[in-house]
């Protein structure tokens, strides 16, 4: 019996053409972190592509109608694209999309010319397009398939020949290229899209069987291990979201081109998807605001994912928040991972010490006629943290902000049990009872017991002991952002404006605050302070001691003069308070914390 010849496709067998391609990625998103080494090895390509369809699977909508379902999904990848080869294929959907016309089904032929005329809108999106990589091997399939429409009638046949010239076109990115050459492999945006034409391809041989995916249950792979690779140029790979009216690519194009390399710039006249390897993505983001609105933000350190994929210096790995104001040469120094909590005036928000510095808070702190909220990190994103650093390392302990002052630790510890049913490894979260520079001094003596070899369990039992051996005391010179943000009440509030009163805060050992002493100036406060310091640290050998402040580095320089009297010890770390803590707390406040050993 002759097989039936497909000539014709719907919006139902489009979208689900797509949904098999999908699959596909997901199988392979391991593989494809694996050879990653272009531009970056930062080993996430297959993180990237991955997520990328599964906002397809998740937000498009199949229907008959084929001009509907192409744009349905070309949105759904537009919003859930991540990476240089995610956003440079939602692109090419997003042309795919806007060229197709109004009608009930699509030709073999129509079909490839469509798919020829959406690669000029992958190559617009691209600063500087390279041969050898995905955006030239979907041109060698879109050409070919072009070609030879006339020829097809059969959709099977065209995906079929389609595909083997997509392979070919991959096999030989490893020769266009010389840091693939170097390496041994193709290119890995490249071999994500030879996958999903895998998936499409099988899903017409195979009967056009619906493919079902729980995303729910969907691992992402975060990471594995990376390839080696010559030095980064730029440090961060930045994303955002922009929506507007009329928004313009050229715009966009001039505003970020000094700002870094690999930049694409996908998306339509309402919404806009940006991706950049920069040194300054706070900078970057303040000049996007002036073309649109930002509604997504994402900024990796492919420094450090790098240094942890090729030279990971310790089994345990550990994971902290913003707030622990740790300064980036000893997060370095120590491998410690930091997930960032944020800060919000109105609907605009930063993402605390990445898309937003201390300086830059205290400016808009000042211009702002909106007090700035602070906000948790969210449960996906400590997933996927924690699945990063699964791929690494053979255990990781968390040591967050007090649960007392922030759902920080609620959402971290919660994430650590989705983390390890899909890892199997061991994940302990611990709450530190504090907060700034006395939970980065907990975090640090964490990372000097890891660094000695110590063994996961013993670490997590000792944070009780050293939150125990801590003491922090913050003084302010005003009460009106405590009585703000609601750490004082508006009657105290107003007394101790009339009153002049300069209040010093303590975080007691159940992980809230409680006010230590009223004194009538900042001189005399900071007295007050020094002498409760000296009190508790009486004959006790100290570990370590450590300083943040908010635009008072004067201040901040006398206490580390004091205590280094006392004590004979630098201080671990003198550093800029947290935007988050700012928002709570205001300028001019200056933290002193001080650990036992």
């Amino acid at each position: 019996m002759e097989k039936i010849k497909i000539t014709e496709i719907n919006g139902i067998q489009l979208y689900n053409s797509f949904v098999a391609g999908a699959q596909r990625i997901f199988e392979n998103q391991q593989l494809l972190n694996k050879i990653n080494v272009f531009p970056v090895a930062d080993a996430d390509t297959g993180t990237n592509l991955a997520s990328t369809m599964r906002s397809i699977v998740n937000a498009a909508q199949p229907q008959p109608n084929l001009k509907l379902t192409a744009v349905a999904l070309a949105d759904a990848a537009l919003t859930g694209a991540r990476g240089n080869s995610g956003i440079i294929f939602a692109q090419f959907l997003y042309g795919f999309s806007n060229e197709i016309k109004e009608e009930e089904t699509l030709s073999a032929s129509a079909f490839a010319e469509y798919m020829k005329n959406a690669v000029r809108y992958a190559y617009e999106a691209i600063a500087n397009p390279m041969e050898g990589t995905m955006i030239s091997v979907i041109k060698d399939w879109a050409e070919y398939i072009y070609q030879l429409k006339d020829h097809f009638e059969d959709f099977l046949k065209m995906l079929l020949d389609g595909l083997m010239k997509a392979v070919e076109s991959l096999n030989s990115t490893t020769s266009k290229m010389a840091v693939l050459a170097k390496a041994g492999v193709v290119d890995a945006g490249a071999k994500g899209f030879v996958v999903f034409l895998e998936g499409m391809f099988d899903y017409f041989k195979n009967g056009q069987l619906e493919v079902h995916i729980d995303t729910n249950a969907l691992e992402i792979e975060e990471a594995v291990d990376a390839i080696s690779h010559d030095d980064i140029t730029f440090r961060f790979c930045t994303e955002a979201m922009i929506t507007g009216t009329n928004l313009k690519r050229e715009n966009f194009a001039r505003l970020m081109e000094n700002y870094g390399d690999s930049m694409v710039i996908a998306g339509s006249p309402t919404k806009m998807r940006i991706h950049i390897h920069t040194d300054q993505p706070w900078k970057l983001f303040e000049d996007i605001t002036t073309l649109g609105t930002i509604t997504y933000k994402k900024v990796d350190d492919m420094v450090m994912q790098n240094d942890i994929a090729s030279n990971r210096k310790y089994p345990i790995g550990l994971l902290t928040d913003s707030t622990c104001d740790i300064p980036n040469d000893l997060q370095e120094k120590y491998q410690i991972q930091i997930v960032p909590l944020t800060v919000h005036f109105g609907e605009e928000f930063y993402i605390d010490r990445i898309t937003i510095q201390p300086e830059q808070f205290f400016k808009k702190l000042e211009t702002s006629k909106i007090h700035p909220t602070s906000a948790q990190p969210t449960f996906p994103e400590f997933v996927n943290r924690y699945n990063y650093m699964s791929s690494h390392f053979d255990s990781i302990i968390g040591i967050h902000i007090s649960s007392g002052m922030s759902g920080t630790w609620q959402n971290s510890l919660n994430a650590s049990r989705k983390a390890m049913e899909e890892s199997k490894k061991k994940i302990s979260v611990v709450d530190s009872k504090r907060l700034s520079s006395a939970l980065g001094l907990v975090v640090l003596r964490a990372a000097e017991a890891i660094a000695n070899g110590e063994s996961h369990d013993d670490i997590v039992s000792k944070t009780a002991t050293w939150t125990e051996k801590s003491k922090i005391l913050v003084t302010s010179k005003t009460m009106k952002f405590m009585v703000r943000s609601g750490r004082v009440s508006q009657s105290k509030g107003l007394l101790g404006k009339l009153l002049g009163i300069k209040p010093i805060v303590e975080v007691m050992n159940h992980g809230k605050t409680e006010v230590f002493g009223k004194p009538f100036s900042e001189k005399s406060s900071m007295i007050m302070v020094m002498n409760e310091m000296k009190r508790f640290i009486g004959e006790n050998p100290v570990w370590g001691y450590a300083i943040t402040h908010s635009d008072n580095l004067v201040s901040a320089q006398w206490y580390a003069e004091q205590m280094e009297a006392i004590t004979g010890q630098k201080p671990v770390f003198v550093n800029q308070a947290s935007p988050v803590l700012a928002a709570n707390a205001g300028t001019g406040v200056v933290a002193l914390s001080v650990l036992l050993k």
